[in-house]
């Protein structure tokens, strides 16, 4: 049966996040009844990257199964169906066997900090009103590049076997009274972002010494990391698969 990659972005404010949950709105939900609607049939989704609760996505990915075709209407339609806080950006098709969880090369977040009271973000970054370093903020994004085993920034309840991730790039930057932390691993532990940045905005602070961060991560032990900032300054920016993998169906918005 021919499998398809359905590219998402969204919003994540009023959802409790990607995967769908007992008495709790969630963005695969709305996708799977937008796709239900259209296509007369329920379809299974498998997601690329977990989203939490708040947490949004400039590129996110679902694969799905379909015998049918794909109008050329479909990206169009669909847009019309399902939420204005979800966008339905593209489909693919895939070889038979290809999944959008396990093909990925890699993942790329992006946390978003701002100091002065602004309306027009506050629900799409954190607000943070004090002065940070950064020098101090840089120094310590750097230092997470020298180390593979993230245990000290994995919440407890999760499901993998090690805690080995692969970081690609780590920065932070400031444009418009906007922080922005990038980063790019082969993998994302659950809370890791969160618990990456949480902690290094004590260093930026100065609350935590770059020896007491590299404490931190040595110690592999959760407790001693910061997960305390909320998820609506996250975004889950792209996904990256392999060449070739993907071929793009031409369609028509209007």
């Amino acid at each position: 049966m021919p499998r398809y990659f359905l590219e998402v972005s969204y919003k994540g404010s009023n959802y409790s996040g990607y995967q769908v949950q007992e008495n709790a709105n969630s963005i695969q939900e709305e996708v799977e009844k937008g796709l239900e609607i259209y296509f007369k049939q329920r379809l299974q989704l498998v997601c690329s990257s977990r989203t939490d609760a708040g947490v949004h996505a400039l590129q996110n990915f679902f694969h799905f199964d379909l015998e049918q075709p794909i109008p050329e209407s479909f990206l169009y339609n669909m847009n019309s169906i399902i939420p204005g806080d979800i966008t339905v950006k593209g489909i693919f098709t895939v070889p038979e066997g290809s999944s959008s969880r396990f093909d990925a090369l890699s993942r790329e977040y992006r946390y978003q900090v701002y100091r002065k009271k602004n309306a027009f973000i506050a629900d799409t970054a954190y607000y943070f009103p004090y002065r940070l370093d950064p020098d101090r903020l840089q120094l310590a994004a750097d230092l997470i590049m020298n180390y593979s085993d993230f245990t000290s920034f994995s919440k407890k309840r999760t499901q993998v076997k090690d805690f080995e991730c692969r970081i690609i790039y780590s920065r932070w930057s400031l444009e418009n009274d906007v922080w922005s932390y990038e980063v790019s691993a082969n993998r994302f532990l659950r809370g890791m972002v969160k618990g990456l940045v949480g902690t290094m905005l004590l260093v930026g602070r100065g609350k935590l010494s770059l020896d007491e961060f590299l404490a931190v991560i040595e110690s592999r032990d959760c407790s001693k990391a910061d997960f305390s900032v909320p998820g609506h300054g996250l975004f889950l920016a792209r996904v990256n698969f392999p060449d070739g993998l993907m071929s793009y169906l031409p369609n028509r918005w209007e």
